[in-house]
């Protein structure tokens, strides 16, 4: 990569975060072009010439926190073995993730949520694929616990995977609105009693 390249990828890549910034603090709709341009000290034709359009940077900043999540809470649990190892990893992984960062920021696949349940059109099917395809691997990762036997034969996994987030966004909410200092101690309690009721 030659210096030029370099530094553009640099520029594109602090567009993206200030954008990412901008849409956990106000939403992925407050994201603009100019917002973003402002805070970087760029113009709006330096930010268009490096991500294009509005939706392309909001686009970019939904896939870009969807690999910043994976990467912290998923990828490093691969290294366990298939099962409950993995299975307590990913959860383990998953509440520190929200201590350490989404307490802090926000998160963007809640507060997407909120903000596209009742829209239509590209962001949404995005965030919602997004969220889509981590919720289908964390089921897969409870289907290999109860084919490896550790849970339970009648483990409904979208249940579980339904209550696993239900204990996330509880966390967060503790964390940041009630402003819990506990909220991650609580999470994990929570897991090992939950986690208690599918033990084979």
């Amino acid at each position: 990569m030659d210096a030029k390249t370099q530094k553009s990828e640099l520029t594109r890549a602090a567009i993206v975060g200030a954008a990412m910034n901008l849409a956990l603090a106000e939403g992925l709709e407050a994201i603009t072009l100019q917002a973003v341009a402002s805070r970087l000290g760029l113009s709006k034709s330096g930010v268009f010439s490096r991500v294009g359009s509005r939706e392309a940077l909001q686009k970019a900043v939904i896939e870009e926190y969807g690999r910043g999540f994976l990467a912290e809470v998923f990828v490093p649990a691969m290294q366990k073995p298939k099962g409950l190892p993995r299975l307590n990893e990913i959860v383990a992984r998953w509440i520190a993730r929200t201590r350490d960062v989404e307490m802090h920021t926000g998160c963007l696949y809640t507060a997407g949520a909120f903000e596209f349940d009742d829209r239509e059109g590209e962001l949404r099917d995005m965030l919602l694929g997004e969220i889509t395809r981590w919720r289908a691997a964390l089921r897969r990762t409870v289907l290999q616990a109860i084919e490896t036997g550790e849970l339970k034969a009648d483990t409904d996994p979208a249940q579980l995977v339904s209550e696993l987030n239900g204990l996330t966004m509880t966390q967060l909410h503790d964390a940041r609105f009630l402003r819990d200092p506990q909220a991650a101690d609580r999470a994990m309690q929570t897991w090992q009693r939950l986690l208690s009721s599918y033990l084979a």
